[in-house]
């Protein structure tokens, strides 16, 4: 894959490479650091995690467009482990997610992601953005809060009062209405987030406002909160394990799914297990460097085949240039208010919603979409992710099950001019009835009734030919119904069976004298 990929590579291709490196750096930069926040740590850790992912996980990953970092999903899972386990639990917990990731791609199961249904992945990527924009509002108001999760944050409001900072607000706020406002055809050449972050820090150290700073960032790619061999225990793996298996999940999805969404743009297939087994391995190594976990980021990724990504340099491209930048501007980053970081958060939650979609959810009416979308948002920020996508397969299966239920059943008096016969005086109190859809334990209880309903009648004839299966739930209520119309007698035949459904009647042995027909004329023919 890779010698395909650099075959006839020249100096204008490496030129192309290099500029789009450098563009995706100038999107990642505010990103990493509005992230690595978001996150739950700091914006050291996202940036660490943007150098060390692009570049590593970059360098191993499916296809040539895939660019990886720190990404606000994360979010929604790391607060809570920041909560109770503090960082050294996120550095525990992103090592044993590169472990799954890493065993998932060397296994082959990187379709998975095919098994979830889009509007469950629409409904989580909706709950991740409500939880990154609501996650912000320390940040945005300078207010202070506490808690395990979103809703005891909100909750613990009541204790420590809600009182807006107004400059930090302010700040804020100028923000969000900036990169609303921001000309599209300036955003392809300097990223509105990138220009409304030096705008805001040049406002604040200018006017020297009492408001808070990212801090301190280090120019080293090895923070002294990090991971080390000697925490590698067994009993803390164990206590982790839950959240690494949703960092593991959330990471698999993203990743897959921008690698879709890219290889629809390039026309280049992303080779799933390999960008598993890259995203295994990039975070296995990051918490030793004090990163955070990464995925493969689909606004960073859009971003570099738009600008003209040939190979997988440019990732290796964009880590450097954000090398360079940690380097030469931590003092300045350092002054960054956190106020502007939540406004570029909120927006990039507000613009992570699949709005299109949604909107076509609802014009078009499709409540089953609907229900999945809703029962997998309100989960994924009442409980958690893992837990969100399980309810929302299971309210797919249900939904599908109630669906399948619907069997359709109409019946008619016998047609003989269709049929092109001469009627038959003593069949002019039969009845046809023509079963559509899959027999089983959902739909036996209307066959049932319906069946009870034709008593009365001398004979039917049950045309099956759009019966494109049967439980045997439905088999014994054909058996004991054709077992009671022969006491009565009543004749019933069966016609325009599918193979595997007569298979299925014949092998439930309802009675050695039932008639199979190919037609219901072949029936009538053969009977008269």
């Amino acid at each position: 894959m890779i010698r395909a990929e650099f075959k006839g590579y020249s100096l204008r291709t490496l030129k192309m490479d290099l500029l789009a490196g450098i563009t995706v750096a100038a999107v990642a930069l505010p990103l990493a650091l509005a992230f690595g926040v978001s996150n739950g740590v700091d914006a050291a850790a996202g940036m660490i995690t943007a150098i060390i992912a692009g570049g590593v996980i970059g360098s191993l990953s499916g296809s040539f467009y895939q660019i990886s970092g720190p990404t606000g999903a994360m979010g929604a899972i790391l607060i809570s482990i920041v909560a109770t386990k503090g960082f050294a639990g996120v550095m525990l917990a992103t090592f044993l997610a590169g472990v799954f990731l890493l065993l998932a791609g060397i296994l082959k199961i990187g379709s998975i992601t095919s098994l979830i249904p889009a509007p469950v992945i629409t409904g989580f990527t909706s709950g991740i953005a409500i939880i990154i924009a609501l996650g912000q509002l320390d940040n945005f108001f300078g207010v202070h809060s506490e808690g395990h999760n979103l809703i005891e944050k909100l909750q613990s409001y009541q204790q420590f009062g809600f009182s807006p900072n107004a400059a930090t607000t302010l700040l804020g706020l100028c923000v969000i209405i900036g990169m609303i406002v921001f000309p599209k055809k300036w955003n392809q050449k300097i990223p509105a987030s990138l220009v409304m972050i030096i705008l805001a820090t040049i406002l604040t150290v200018l006017l020297k406002l009492p408001i808070a700073t990212v801090g301190k960032i280090p120019t080293t790619l090895i923070s002294d909160n990090r991971l080390f061999f000697s925490d590698l225990q067994l009993s803390g793996l164990k206590d982790v394990i839950i959240p690494a298996i949703s960092i593991a999940m959330l990471g698999m999805i993203e990743s897959l799914l921008c690698g879709a969404s890219a290889g629809r743009m390039t026309g280049k297939e992303l080779d799933s297990n390999q960008e598993l087994i890259a995203q295994g391995i990039g975070n296995i190594i990051l918490p030793f460097f004090g990163g955070v976990p990464a995925t493969a980021a689909i606004a960073r990724t859009s971003v570099a085949i738009k600008s003209g990504a040939q190979t997988r340099l440019t990732g290796i491209f964009h880590a450097v240039f954000l090398l360079l930048s940690m380097m030469v501007f931590a003092p300045i980053m350092s002054n960054i208010p956190m106020s502007a970081l939540a406004g570029v958060l909120i927006v990039t939650a507000w613009r992570m919603n699949e709005w299109e979609i949604i909107q076509e959810f609802c014009k078009k009416r499709f409540y089953p979409a609907l229900i999945k979308f809703f029962v997998t948002m309100i989960a994924t920020v009442i409980f958690d992710l893992s837990l969100a996508i399980i309810l929302g397969v299971a309210a797919s299966c249900l939904i599908f099950l109630a669906k399948s239920s619907q069997i359709s059943i109409n019946v008619e008096e016998i047609d003989w001019e269709r049929m092109s016969m001469a009627p038959v005086e003593h069949t002019k109190d039969w009845v046809v009835v023509y079963l559509s859809g899959p027999l089983f334990f959902m739909s036996s209880g209307k066959l049932k009734r319906s069946l009870d309903d034709l008593k009365d009648k001398e004979g039917i004839i049950l045309s099956m030919r759009g019966v494109s299966s049967i439980d045997t739930t439905a088999l014994t209520i054909l058996s004991d119904c054709y077992a009671q119309r022969k006491k009565t007698g009543q004749e019933l035949h069966f016609s325009s069976m599918q193979p595997e459904v007569k298979e299925m009647i014949k092998t439930m042995h309802i009675d050695p004298e039932v008639s199979y027909h190919f037609s219901v004329a072949d029936a009538l023919r053969e009977l008269y």
